[in-house]
């Protein structure tokens, strides 16, 4: 475990904005100025953050869908922890909760946009992971969009990521045929030993990919959870079904262009065949995290869905556990842990 020696807690800001696939040398560690609470705040100190691809979306000066991170402020991001100081009654000493105030060790809050998290359902770091925004970004675009039906072809891109590999654990309990698409054999063994999806495709040493895919769905394809874009998603159009539906989650291998590459030459199928095609931001969909949660928490606790994390160490190590995410090196969920996980549940 990394251990501050410095009496100071530390976070992460942005110090300059990327071009192309981000560096270390565009983070920089600073020490916080500790304070104490006030009335009616609490301190938290942080036990794991999230890194996640959207977040090199906020990297640039132009943002997308929500705000560019600020220079030389400490950077946000999903993260758990335990309150450990309070004048606040709503968050008592010891309560375990979720905030946005990632990549820092600690901070002080008067509990805005904090909610406390419960540890007998799943265990501290699956509320960032399986029962946390990963996993219901997956439930919510796979049943929500996706709508799956028993005996129909799902295929998932970035399959063996924090989302996808929900996406397919889903598709199966549904009764669905899942293909997952990954970078690596590991990542692709993973998927059919470990998840139980049907079959997996190696795209970087497969060849032709459409001809991969073809071999792995030999009744077409019904849905395809889009994490990836590009030359990915040109393949899965040239053997899209009828009426098949494509939830837009993410296209990470647009993320780090600093010019966009021309789209799929093939979008004509859509209409053909009748496609839905539909991006969304699971922030719109907040009134359904109950239903999520019992529903989630019920499959882990059954081990229908299971979680697997890549956890790196130390807060100093979240630039560069965000820069492997986003080069596809891990497995699972990306997590940094940065303070004692005794709070760790079930």
């Amino acid at each position: 475990h990394s251990r501050n020696n410095s009496p100071m807690p530390r976070h992460v800001v942005l110090a300059r904005r990327p071009h192309g696939m981000p560096t270390t040398d565009d983070f920089a560690l600073v020490e916080s100025s500790a304070s104490s609470p006030r009335d009616g705040e609490f301190t938290v100190h942080n036990v794991y953050l999230s890194v996640d691809p959207y977040m090199r979306g906020r990297m640039r000066e132009a943002p997308g869908y929500r705000a560019a991170f600020e220079l030389n402020e400490p950077m946000e991001g999903a993260a758990v922890g335990v309150v450990t100081e309070s004048r606040n009654r709503r968050f008592p000493v010891g309560a375990t909760v979720w905030s946005m105030n990632g990549w820092r060790e600690t901070f002080v809050t008067d509990g805005r946009g904090v909610e406390t998290v419960d540890t007998s359902l799943a265990p501290l770091s699956a509320y960032l992971g399986a029962i946390g925004v990963t996993g219901f970004t997956a439930w919510h675009g796979l049943l929500g969009i996706g709508q799956p039906k028993e005996g129909e072809t799902l295929v998932v891109s970035a399959a063996a990521g924090a989302v996808g590999s929900v996406v397919g654990q889903i598709g199966k309990i549904v009764g669905c045929r899942v293909v997952g698409i990954a970078g690596s054999d590991e990542k692709c063994d993973y998927l059919t030993d470990e998840l139980g999806f049907d079959a997996a495709i190696n795209y970087k040493t497969v060849g032709d990919l459409q001809a991969s895919l073809r071999a792995a769905c030999p009744n077409g394809i019904d849905i395809y959870f889009e994490n990836v874009g590009g030359k990915t998603l040109e393949a899965v159009l040239s053997l899209i079904n009828l009426r098949a539906r494509i939830p837009i989650c993410g296209m990470i291998s647009q993320y780090n262009l600093e010019h966009s590459e021309p789209g799929p030459s093939n979008l004509t199928s859509l209409i053909g065949n009748r496609v839905l095609m539909q991006g969304y931001i699971i922030s719109d969909q907040w009134e359904q995290i109950g239903a999520f949660r019992s529903q989630m928490s019920g499959w882990l606790r059954d081990g229908k869905v299971r979680s697997r994390e890549t956890v790196v160490q130390g807060i100093e190590n979240a630039p560069q556990a965000f820069i492997d995410m986003m080069g596809g090196r891990n497995i699972g969920k990306m997590l940094v842990q940065v303070g004692d996980d005794s709070a760790g549940g079930i």
